[in-house]
């Protein structure tokens, strides 16, 4: 009896969390301050929704350590899974532009490029004065998306099969819609790395450490192809 009112209240306090976590994440995105500049205002939004599941983090007696973001155990074994998470990450990006993105998208609208960074072409100081903010946005994203979001999607359907897997399914959803807000070749290719890094981070024992590496060299390759 006992037990079962405390995971109700586990149940109820992720509905809880997950709610105003996701509330925060998307409103905070109506604020833009121009004078800071694109990764100005893309940090301020991710510092804000770190802060308040922090907070939530806090208020129930957990730490981002209990999410992941605890010492690894070997540095060996932390870059292996980071080469898992890369290689799995290329090779689903591969066979959904071989076999998928087609049959989803009209070739004028996956061929349509992010045109955000331009400014970057031929500006190699530039990038390297960006670079750092582009990582500190990487580790912040994996602290959003996989640590807190997926753990708390996961207690929230707890009480329906497969629950892990449907936490990994909605965080990477989120993930993918909020780099562009539509249905796009690119919301669902970002969704698709979502869904991997989602994955790794569940089969790997829910270390952050190794996709966060990984997410920093994916962008700064990304942020590379533009110069």
């Amino acid at each position: 009896m006992q037990t079962s009112k405390k995971n109700e209240a586990s149940h109820l306090g992720a509905i809880a969390d997950l709610t105003i976590f996701l509330a925060i994440m998307f409103l905070v995105r109506i604020i833009h301050i121009e004078a800071i500049g694109f990764w100005g205002n893309a940090l301020f939004r991710s510092f804000s929704t770190v802060g308040v599941a922090t907070i939530l983090l806090y208020y129930r007696g957990q730490s981002w350590k209990d999410l992941g973001l605890g010492r690894p155990d070997s540095f060996l074994k932390m870059l292996g899974m980071v080469a898992i998470t890369l290689v799995g990450t290329i090779v689903t990006l591969m066979i959904f532009e071989i076999f998928i993105n087609d049959l989803l998208f009209t070739s004028e609208s996956s061929s349509k490029s992010d045109t955000r960074f331009d400014y970057l072409k031929g500006n190699i100081s530039l990038f390297f004065s960006i670079i750092v903010f582009v990582w500190i946005e990487s580790f912040l994203e994996e602290l959003q998306d996989r640590g807190f979001s997926l753990n708390r999607f996961e207690t929230v359907f707890s009480k329906v099969p497969f629950s892990t897997m449907l936490a990994v399914l909605f965080q990477a959803a989120i993930f993918g819609f909020r780099h562009s807000y539509d249905l796009s070749a690119r919301s669902v290719t970002t969704g698709l790395i979502g869904l991997v890094f989602g994955m790794v981070y569940i089969l790997t024992g829910r270390n952050l450490w190794p996709l966060i590496v990984a997410h920093i060299i994916l962008n700064t390759i990304s942020m590379a192809e533009r110069l």
